[in-house]
């Protein structure tokens, strides 16, 4: 069972591949050093039969006759191990030939012919018949017996070599792929316990220096991502209840006691107009929650385009510029001289920056002023919001982008703690990030929109 599953791993499977392909170049190998070897020993043999051939034409036939016969005590036979003298019926004049080769001719070019001696076994020859001015005919041979132990000498080293390489190659893939089931092992262990119920759990990545731990790295953030956003359903979830509870118990002892005091019918309009606006409230809550979860799914990328940021400011100033007006405040706009563009969904800017001047225009005090600015730092479009009024605390910055959120300062206002949270979903959905800082001179509060 173990040596199934180890065999079955990717690891393995590749080191299989790789051993074949080490199998098929030594072969290759072979078969290459092989023929080089035998064609430059048989091109070495025809060049030695011909010079030592050359050699002895010059020779006077008595001399050549002479040195035939003596050849086993003479230098020639280093080059030559065979040689003859035949007539031209092909009889033996002298030499260790004792019969004319069967299928040789006397064309001057080397032929490779199986020589069968009267006692033992045949042997390959090199041979090359040359006939000489007298009419005789000179016949030498070269063995291939050096060529032989060669070829042998290569095969015993090829397989010498092969063998401990392959088996080195398969050992080392099987240790490989051990340790590879060993952490998939690990890995399977992990998500049974995730899949359990323990979303605590994480895969083992160790410090990602391969593909495999890279892998886990990357699953263990989505999984924090995913604890992260069910826990924010969680507190959501308890933020709704919470939120809604108040305005629908209000509601109902409301319209309980006109039901139960008897009250004339004025009363009872009064009554289920109050219950009617509580009630609103509640539907904003869930729209508003329902808005951001649409956006957050980020269905609305369709909708993107070239969105001029200058067009888009001015409208929702002259959406604003009357209720700001009303209180009293002053809407300031700065906006660059040269155009800042951005691709976005135009309809979900003007939502962005109407909740940002909504909320500034509703805690800035009568007499202040509220100011929508867009500039252009370097390559990146910024999109600012700053206003006079009560300012927000560095220690709730960050919380206050978080659903269902209301400062101390802010429970006189009316509001579902949203809005913000409605704003940094539209600026993820657009790649830009919202930092919250402290006004001119530390008053009021500034919202910077930095898109990518």
């Amino acid at each position: 069972m173990w040596l199934t599953e180890l065999c079955r791993t990717a690891a393995f499977r590749l080191t299989l591949m790789a051993v074949a392909a080490m199998a098929g170049v030594m072969v290759m190998q072979f078969g290459l050093v092989y023929t080089q070897m035998e064609a430059v020993e048989s091109h070495r043999s025809t060049a030695l039969l011909r010079g030592e051939a050359e050699l002895l034409a010059q020779m006077t036939p008595e001399h050549l006759e002479y040195v035939v016969r003596k050849r086993a005590t003479d230098d020639m036979r280093l080059v030559i191990s065979s040689a003859g003298l035949f007539d031209a019926s092909h009889a033996l004049i002298a030499g260790d030939l004792r019969a004319w080769p069967h299928g040789l001719k006397a064309d001057g070019k080397p032929h490779n012919i199986e020589i069968y001696p009267e006692e033992g076994a045949p042997y390959p020859l090199r041979l090359l018949a040359e006939t000489m001015p007298d009419g005789t005919i000179l016949v030498l041979g070269r063995s291939f017996h050096l060529l032989a132990e060669q070829k042998l000498m290569l095969r015993h080293a090829t397989v010498l070599a092969a063998i401990p390489t392959l088996l080195f190659a398969l050992l080392l893939g099987m240790v490989l792929s051990h340790r590879a089931l060993s952490r998939v092992k690990d890995m399977h262990e992990a998500i049974d316990l995730i899949m359990a119920g323990d979303i605590h759990e994480r895969l083992p990545a160790g410090k990602e220096r391969d593909d495999l731990e890279r892998l886990a790295g990357s699953v263990n953030r989505m999984l924090d991502r995913l604890e992260n956003l069910m826990d924010g359903m969680r507190e959501v979830g308890n933020d709704i209840a919470h939120d809604l509870r108040t305005p629908l118990s209000r509601v109902r002892a409301k319209l309980e006691r006109a039901m139960s005091t008897g009250s004339t019918g004025e009363v009872l309009e009064n009554a289920v107009a109050r219950a009617v606006d509580d009630l609103d409230q509640c539907l904003g809550i869930i729209t508003a929650l329902l808005r951001i979860a649409e956006i957050e799914s980020s269905r609305r990328r369709a909708g993107f385009g070239v969105v001029n940021l200058a067009e888009l400011v001015a409208d929702v100033v002259d959406l604003y510029e009357p209720i700001a007006e009303t209180e009293g405040i002053a809407l300031l706009t700065r906006v660059s001289s040269v155009p800042v563009c951005i691709d976005g969904d135009r309809h979900l800017l003007v939502e962005l920056l109407a909740n940002l001047v909504d909320n500034a225009i509703k805690f800035t005090p009568d007499g202040g002023t509220v100011t929508v600015s867009v500039i252009r730092q370097g390559t990146t479009p910024e999109l600012i919001v700053t206003d006079t009024g009560i300012g927000i605390a560095v220690d709730e910055r960050q919380a206050v982008m978080s659903r269902f959120y209301r400062s101390d300062k802010s429970r006189h206002v009316p509001g579902s703690g949203l809005g913000l949270s409605l704003v940094l979903a539209i600026a993820h959905l657009h790649e830009a990030t919202v930092t919250i800082e402290a006004g001119p001179n530390g008053q009021g509060t500034l919202f910077r929109i930095t898109f990518s």
